[in-house]
């Protein structure tokens, strides 16, 4: 059938935790439908963009979003009492072209990544699927926990009406999905044990475990200008890595991940590297021997986890990021750790017990392997698309 997917970014390179999402649903449900991709552009097109996603895709339509746009676009939903980011994402001329190419194509099924592109389509007709990805309410809710005194009315204001949005926005659509059962517990509606639960997965041809030599004891990674990540690097490098390295004074920690922010560029030292962006992160992942994500912010199911299992690397992370991972036992597949003397001593233990070492790696790419692969994600994906 005909499938139109509304993007609010163009899904490549996939540096971005949405953008990894959206491109390998469209490679997977491009199995079964021709796609007709709308994505709108609020950054420079990477060169390798158009080709990277034209071959999954019947038609694709670009459209810039303008500075004046995304100001105006704030303005109008802070007044209108909707999130500021969906009102970052509307265009009004985006939304008279995409109302042009839905009666140009008339698809049989409008797949909506994210609520930033809900206002689009919502009042249309059409069978429609609504991506959630993760409950954004909660991930703006944190934030304000930690901001700065003059940052907190705007993030209380984002977490509220994100929270009346995420409630709102349900009944427009005939199909809901979440990444975790943990997000959609947390959305507010009545009737949300009907959202249905798709994860992410892993390209297991991408991130295959190689042997290589280890030039970093301990790696951490993401992109590195968004807050839940630079909030993980700070308290790592802050709190967990001068008692590590009290213990092991040899030491080297790989801080990996595009659009480095000042504070996070501040931390290369003799014993820290933060690279920015990479092509491969495979690469850094097998010169790597442990993976530790102390991540406190955010929501929904921390890809980088998952890569790191692939390539067998023992994981030591927190609650929050680890318990999305339904079905991983601590102490057994990865390790789950509360405060810093949990992560100096799971750490130090991976380090200094190589049979322990060897039986996390393993447990944790056997957990990936069974519960993350995108073909049978696809495959379920699928099924709900064709629910109607």
């Amino acid at each position: 059938m005909k499938l139109l997917v509304l993007l609010p970014r163009v899904p490549y390179p996939l540096e971005k935790g949405d953008k990894l999402r959206a491109f390998y649903q469209i490679k997977e449900l491009s199995k079964y439908h021709d796609i007709y991709l709308i994505a709108l552009q609020d950054t420079p097109l990477h060169d390798e963009a158009l080709e990277k996603i034209k071959s999954y895709c019947k038609e694709v339509y670009l459209f810039k979003l303008s500075w004046f746009s995304k100001c105006w676009g704030i303005t109008r939903a802070f007044f209108k009492g909707l999130p500021m980011q969906c009102g970052y994402f509307y265009s009004s001329k985006a939304k008279r072209k995409i109302e042009k190419l839905i009666n140009k194509i008339h698809p049989d099924h409008i797949y909506c990544f994210m609520i930033r592109m809900a206002e689009y389509v919502k009042h249309h007709k059409h069978h429609k699927t609504l991506d959630y990805q993760d409950v954004l309410s909660i991930g703006m809710k944190r934030r304000s926990e930690k901001a700065p005194f003059w940052k907190k009315p705007i993030f209380l204001y984002e977490y509220q009406a994100l929270k009346r949005y995420e409630k709102n926005i349900f009944h427009h659509f005939t199909n809901k999905i979440i990444i975790t059962n943990i997000d959609r517990d947390l959305i507010h509606h009545p009737h949300r044990q009907y959202i249905q639960v798709i994860p992410n997965g892993i390209d297991f041809e991408r991130f295959a475990h190689i042997k290589k030599e280890k030039v970093h004891d301990l790696i951490f990674a993401g992109n590195m200008s968004y807050p839940p990540n630079i909030d993980a690097a700070l308290f790592l490098v802050k709190s967990i890595f001068p008692k590590l390295l009290a213990k092991f004074p040899d030491l080297k920690l790989c801080i990996c991940g595009a659009n480095p922010a000042p504070t996070i560029k501040a931390l290369a030292s003799e014993n820290i590297t933060v690279t920015g962006w990479v092509d491969e992160m495979a690469e850094y992942y097998a010169q790597s021997k442990i993976f530790i994500a102390p991540m406190h912010l955010g929501t929904g199911l921390q890809n980088k986890l998952l890569e790191a299992m692939a390539m067998k690397l023992p994981c030591v992370t927190s609650p929050l990021a680890g318990k999305p991972l339904e079905g991983a036992l601590h102490h057994n597949d990865l390790l789950i750790c509360n405060n810093v003397n949990d992560y100096v001593e799971a750490t130090s233990k991976l380090l200094n017990d190589e049979d322990f070492y060897h039986t996390i790696a393993e447990n944790g790419y056997q957990f990936v392997k069974t519960n993350y692969d995108w073909e049978e994600i696809g495959k379920k994906l699928e099924e709900i698309v064709n629910e109607d």
